[in-house]
């Protein structure tokens, strides 16, 4: 008897005591927020995401120690239509562990990672590299929905753009800075948003 194929109507996917709900608002932004200069202290990141799947392979390099962390995840929104709240699972891999997944398939972005604190509130302000130079995203992080959905845009950012599957990384691998950009004209993302927000 030969082996079942594996389709999405016969794989269920069981909770799992690994996996975590992160919470996050994500805003466009049109440059590094006031008082942060490339300069400053920041993180390399290299993600890779394997192509047909939700998995990402994520290398950090901090340029302070020289010193490299690498994650395998897996993050999805168990409702396509709110991105605000994801399941995420990681695994830490040693060099050798790493170099093997690096075999797949994958669509890469880079970026530096500036932490930039505002109003007791810590944000993750991403400056893109390659083909997405001239992108700066920012996220930030919550403990409760609550807490979450009322939370206003901050006055550095240009919109919430937490909910368009444009700007999800696996989505932004696939693209370059100028078709970003003809996205947010075309869709009017900025002007949705300002009256969204208002």
């Amino acid at each position: 008897m030969g082996v079942a194929k594996l389709t999405d109507q016969n794989v269920i996917t069981p909770e799992s005591k690994y996996a975590r709900v992160e919470r996050e608002r994500r805003y466009l932004l049109k440059d590094l927020p006031e008082g942060l200069t490339r300069a400053d202290h920041h993180l390399q990141i290299t993600d890779n995401y394997i192509m047909g799947t939700r998995l990402r392979l994520r290398k950090v390099r901090d340029p302070k120690t020289n010193k490299w962390v690498v994650k395998f995840t897996q993050k999805f929104a168990p409702n396509r239509d709110d991105c605000s709240r994801t399941i995420i699972t990681n695994t830490y891999l040693s060099a050798i562990e790493a170099e093997t997944l690096s075999m797949f398939d994958a669509n890469e972005i880079r970026k530096n990672r500036y932490k930039f604190e505002f109003e007791g509130r810590i944000f993750s302000i991403d400056m893109f590299l390659g083909d997405l130079f001239g992108l700066v995203l920012a996220e930030t992080g919550f403990e409760t929905d609550e807490e979450m959905d009322k939370f206003a845009l901050p006055p550095f950012a240009l919109a919430d753009v937490t909910n368009n599957e444009l700007f999800t990384g696996g989505s932004l691998s696939q693209l370059t800075f100028a078709e970003v950009q003809s996205e947010v004209e075309n869709n009017r993302i900025l002007k949705s948003s300002t009256s969204h927000n208002k």
